[in-house]
């Protein structure tokens, strides 16, 4: 169980929302398989715990697939990262998604442990995906956790079944 509770992102939270994308991933933009994506006008959910904000989540929604947009637990080992997961498969479920979709990067090692860990599946791996994102987002880093460069992108899923 996650520390503070999970809900839906309002229109009164997009200059916060706003405030963390730009806090946490260096531009008001993320960028995955050639798409820009502007977070902060993405639906998602928030995990607060007395007025303070644990975790974000945005995601978009194409083709019956709900794709994780962001992802960020601000205090992570509490639960906040699986509870906001569990929301967006919900969510799928409920707007008859058969899948939830994400990308990450190949340095993202305790991303892609998590994610494993919670039913997703490696989906494919786009080899120097990283150098095109950065013309679209010159604010990726070159060098990730542990050292690693980053070059590739990493697609996982997750099928889920619809509700009936």
């Amino acid at each position: 169980m996650a520390e503070g509770s999970v809900r839906p992102i309002e229109e009164a939270d997009r200059i916060v929302v706003a405030r963390l994308v730009l806090e946490l991933w260096g531009a008001h933009t993320s960028v995955a398989h050639g798409e820009v994506f502007f977070p902060a006008s993405l639906p998602g959910f928030l995990v607060e715990k007395q007025g303070h904000v644990l975790g974000l989540l945005t995601y978009a929604v194409t083709n019956h697939q709900l794709e994780i947009v962001t992802i960020d637990a601000l205090r992570r080992g509490r639960g906040v990262g699986t509870a906001l997961v569990d929301a967006a498969v919900r969510q799928a479920r409920t707007i008859g998604c058969s899948r939830v979709r994400l990308t990450t990067t190949n340095d993202n090692l305790d991303a892609i442990r998590f994610y494993q860990r919670r039913g997703f599946k490696l989906a494919a791996l786009r080899p120097d995906a990283v150098r095109e994102a950065r013309k679209l987002k010159p604010e990726i880093p070159a060098v990730g956790d542990f050292g690693i460069p980053i070059t590739d992108e990493l697609d996982l899923e997750r099928w889920v079944a619809p509700r009936q």
